[in-house]
């Protein structure tokens, strides 16, 4: 079954398929608007992810916060 997608991001949904429909030009406001609702989903993911797990380490959040930021130094 497929996680719920918050409320916020179902409305930027619907508003970049309208978008998409009637102003398919405005390619930076749709790109724009695709961000924000990936960014929603990851984020409610991620709390749920972190609100069932055990408590982490320093250790583990600092490792964590690297794969955020992009860090492929992670070994």
């Amino acid at each position: 079954m497929l996680a719920p997608v918050p409320p916020e991001a179902r409305r930027l949904h619907g508003r970049i398929a309208a978008a998409s429909r009637h102003h398919p030009g405005d390619t930076a406001t749709i790109a724009n608007d695709k961000r924000q609702y990936r960014y929603l989903v990851l984020e409610d993911y991620i709390k749920r992810v972190v609100d069932a797990a055990p408590p982490l380490t320093p250790a583990m959040r600092d490792r964590l916060a690297l794969l955020l930021h992009g860090g492929d130094q992670v070994a």
